[in-house]
C-alpha cells in the first residue's frame, strides 16, 4: 500500500499537519474500521502501521492473532519508539 494513497483515502490529504484534530480523529476512526474489516495480511499491517504512526493503533495482540505477525508488529513498535527517543 502506498502511504500517500492511504493518507488521501482516510484523511483527504497527505499533509496531515494542515488538518485540525477532529479531522485527524475522523480519519483514524475510518482507518481503524478498515483495519478491522481487512483480511489481507499485508494491507492489515499497512493500516496498523499508519495508525501506529498517528498514535491511534490498537495493541498488536488485539490486531494480529498470528504469532509471527504480532511479533513483527511489536518489533516495529519498539523500533519506532527508539527512533523517536532523542
Amino acid at each position: 500500500m502506498d502511504l500517500d494513497a492511504l493518507l488521501h483515502h482516510y484523511f483527504g490529504t497527505a499533509e496531515l499537519d494542515r488538518l485540525d484534530p477532529a479531522t485527524i480523529a475522523d480519519g483514524c476512526e475510518r482507518a481503524r474500521l478498515a483495519l478491522g474489516l481487512e483480511a489481507e495480511p499485508g494491507r492489515r499491517f499497512a493500516l496498523w502501521m499508519l495508525l501506529h504512526a498517528l498514535d491511534a493503533a490498537p495493541d498488536p495482540s488485539v490486531v494480529f492473532k498470528d504469532a509471527k505477525a504480532r511479533r513483527i508488529a511489536e518489533d516495529y513498535a519498539r523500533a519506532a519508539a527508539r527512533a523517536t527517543e532523542g
